[in-house]
């Protein structure tokens, strides 16, 4: 038999739910919006007329953009670097990870405190980016010349999922380990078949992050990679943006469709791939996050 609620209890879950239910509505919205303006006419767009739903319903926005090279040429770079950002950066978190959670590693805890230092400061934008340029000379002369590389190799370094994995690591119980080296694994093979299958929900919740970061990189995608074939999704977009912003660029416009609304069909079409995979990694992220942000 359920036991009936207080009225302090009923309270308390109505505003609750009314929180969360605007909330919810105030993240929907602006895709909703972008959506609805991707497919509204010129007059709608211009004119501010899209509130929620689209007016004047088109498709010639995304005809537009689909027809352009450069769109799937930026998409295809986009999909580069986040499969293998992700796959470098996720090797690298796991294995800095696992070594910093063991109590038998030399200087564990002045490599776990130099690490913790990075997130307390910063050497700046500057410093970083001479240190891309001197990354970048050293992969020119090694035979490396797309700057792709670049982005996925010398970023693959973020000290807080790292220690979300180091966490998560130590929660698994040394017996297990004690007894998997009894049986004569590797080191490999306790991290491959001991670890990482019971620390799998970490493991998605930090891919996810990369992911996410790889996905919507922007600011050193434009200061590294310097052809303009090699440019990302998001890169590409703010060049549209840039491009219908110019006055000379956009002298004698006279589509059926805002200049706008191919922005908007841009950022729509740039989401739609995380909404696809994000419901899938959902289940692991507070069990993920959970596990791997408490140390007991």
């Amino acid at each position: 038999m359920k036991r009936r609620l207080e009225i302090s209890e009923l309270i308390f879950k109505i505003i609750s739910y009314l929180l969360l239910t605007v909330f919810s509505l105030a993240c929907l919205y602006p895709f909703v919006y972008a959506i609805s303006s991707a497919m509204s006419g010129y007059e709608a767009v211009t004119y501010g007329k899209v509130v929620l739903f689209p007016k004047d319903i088109q498709f010639e926005a995304f005809k537009k953009m689909f027809s352009d090279n450069m769109f799937w040429n930026s998409y295809s770079n986009t999909l580069f670097l986040t499969f293998f950002g992700t796959i470098w950066a996720l090797g690298i978190a796991i294995i800095g990870g696992y070594a910093l959670s063991k109590k038998r590693l030399l200087f564990r805890k002045f490599f776990n405190f130099f690490l913790v230092f990075t997130m307390w400061f910063s050497a700046g934008i500057v410093p970083q980016y001479l240190n891309y340029l001197a990354t970048q000379r050293v992969f020119g002369k090694v035979g490396i010349t797309d700057d792709k590389w670049l982005v996925v190799i010398a970023m693959g370094m973020a000290a807080m999922n790292i220690i979300l994995l180091r966490n998560a690591f130590e929660g698994v119980p040394s017996e297990i380990e004690e007894a998997a080296i009894v049986d004569g694994a590797s080191e490999f093979q306790v991290l491959s078949k001991v670890y990482v299958p019971m620390t799998k929900s970490t493991i998605a919740t930090v891919a996810l992050f990369f992911g996410i970061s790889r996905w919507n990189g922007y600011y050193w995608a434009r200061m590294m990679i310097r052809d303009k074939n090699e440019h990302p999704l998001q890169v590409f977009i703010r060049l549209k943006l840039e491009e219908f912003t110019n006055p000379e660029e956009m002298a004698g416009w006279s589509e059926s469709y805002a200049s706008d609304s191919i922005i908007y069909a841009l950022i729509v079409c740039s989401v739609i791939p995380i909404l696809i995979i994000y419901p899938f990694i959902q289940k692991y992220f507070a069990k993920g996050t959970n596990a791997g942000g408490v140390k007991e």
